[in-house]
C-alpha cells in the first residue's frame, strides 16, 4: 500500500510538474518575450525622440566590420529605413514619364525612285489659282514615334534660295533670271489625321495628295501660296502634341525641342503655269494615272495646242 501511495504521489507530482509548472513557466517566458519587446521599441522611441547614439541599443560594436563608421552615416541610413515612421515609408508621388527624344524619329521618303527620275531632269509643279495638287505626291513612312505619345504631321514649302528663274529651251537648262519676287505669307498643311497617337502614324504610309499649290496670294482655302518659276523645297515636321500651341495653317511651323524636321533634296521642285521641258510631260503623262488619255491633259496642267490650218468644208457637220 505504502508503495502505492509513493508512486502515486510521484505520478502526482509529475502531473502537476507539466500541467501546472509548465504552463506557469511557459506563461511567463511568452510575459518576458512581451516585456523584452516592448522595452525593445520604447528604447528605440527613445531614440528617435532624445537622438542618442543608437549603437548600444543595437548591440554594435563601433570597431567592427558590420558596423558603420565613426561618422554614423550608414547607422542613420539603416535606422531611418528600418524604424522610420509611417509617413516617412510612404511612396512619393509618381512623376510623369519624360517626353520621348526627337532624336530617335526617322522619317523615309516613298517612291524615292520616281522622284529621282523627276530630280534627275529637272522637276516641275503646275500651281494655278484654284490650287493644283503635287505629283509625285509626298509620302512618307515614320519610325521612332513613342506608341502613346499624340503627335501632329505637317508640311510646309520654302524657297531653296533668293532667285528667279526661267527656262532655256535651246540648253534645256534652268537658268537664273534676277531676284525673287515678294515673300508670300506663310502656310502650313496640317495633315488630317493629326492629332493622333505614335503608333497609329507608324502603322500606315502618311500622304500628302490632298496638298495643293496656288498661286493666287489672297487664297483663303489653305493652300500653299508659290510663286512661278522658283524653286522650292518640301519639308515635312512631326510635331510633340505638347509642343503645338503655335501651329496653325497660317502660320510659320514652330521650331524647337519638340519640332523634328525632314527634308529630301530629291523634291526639290520649279513651280510653272505650264510645263517648260517636255521630258516632264512626258515622264508625268506616263507615271501619273489621272493624266492618261487626251481628256485629262486639262487636269494635269499639260498644254495642247492644235495645229493652225485653214478650216475646210469637209470638217464642217
Amino acid at each position: 500500500m505504502s508503495e502505492r501511495r509513493r508512486s502515486a504521489a510521484a505520478l502526482s507530482s509529475r502531473a502537476h510538474a507539466f500541467s501546472v509548472e509548465a504552463l506557469i513557466g511557459s506563461n511567463k517566458k511568452r510575459k518576458l518575450r512581451g516585456w523584452e519587446e516592448k522595452e525593445l521599441e520604447l528604447s528605440m522611441e527613445s531614440l528617435a525622440t532624445d537622438g542618442e547614439d543608437p549603437a548600444h541599443c543595437l548591440d554594435m560594436d563601433p570597431d567592427s566590420e558590420a558596423s558603420p563608421g565613426s561618422d554614423g552615416e550608414g547607422l542613420a541610413e539603416r535606422t531611418s529605413c528600418s524604424f522610420g515612421s509611417p509617413d516617412d515609408l510612404a511612396p512619393g508621388p509618381c512623376e510623369p514619364s519624360p517626353p520621348a527624344s526627337m532624336e530617335e524619329i526617322q522619317v523615309e521618303l516613298q517612291c524615292a525612285d520616281l522622284w529621282k527620275r523627276f530630280h534627275d531632269i529637272g522637276t516641275e509643279m503646275i500651281i494655278t489659282k484654284a490650287g493644283r495638287r503635287m505629283f509625285p505626291a509626298m509620302r512618307v513612312k515614320i519610325a521612332g514615334l513613342d506608341p502613346h505619345q499624340q503627335y501632329y504631321i505637317a508640311m510646309d514649302i520654302v524657297p531653296v534660295d533668293n532667285k528667279r528663274y526661267r527656262y532655256v529651251y535651246h540648253s534645256s537648262k534652268w537658268m537664273v533670271a534676277g531676284n525673287a519676287d515678294s515673300p508670300v505669307p506663310p502656310r502650313a498643311y496640317i495633315h488630317p489625321d493629326s492629332l493622333a497617337s505614335g503608333d497609329t502614324w507608324m502603322r500606315q504610309v502618311v500622304s500628302f495628295d490632298k496638298l495643293k499649290l496656288t498661286n493666287n496670294e489672297l487664297d483663303d482655302q489653305g493652300h500653299i501660296i508659290l510663286h512661278s518659276m522658283h524653286k522650292y523645297q518640301p519639308r515635312v515636321h512631326v510635331i510633340r502634341k505638347d509642343f503645338s500651341s503655335e501651329l496653325s495653317p497660317n502660320k510659320a511651323v514652330p521650331s524647337g525641342e519638340g519640332v523634328k524636321t525632314f527634308s529630301f533634296p530629291e523634291t526639290v521642285f520649279t513651280t510653272v503655269t505650264a510645263y517648260q521641258n517636255q521630258q516632264i510631260t512626258r515622264l508625268k503623262i506616263d507615271r501619273n494615272p489621272f493624266a492618261k488619255g487626251s481628256g485629262t491633259l486639262a487636269e494635269t496642267g499639260l498644254a495642247w495646242r492644235p495645229s493652225w490650218r485653214p478650216m475646210l468644208f469637209g470638217d464642217l457637220p
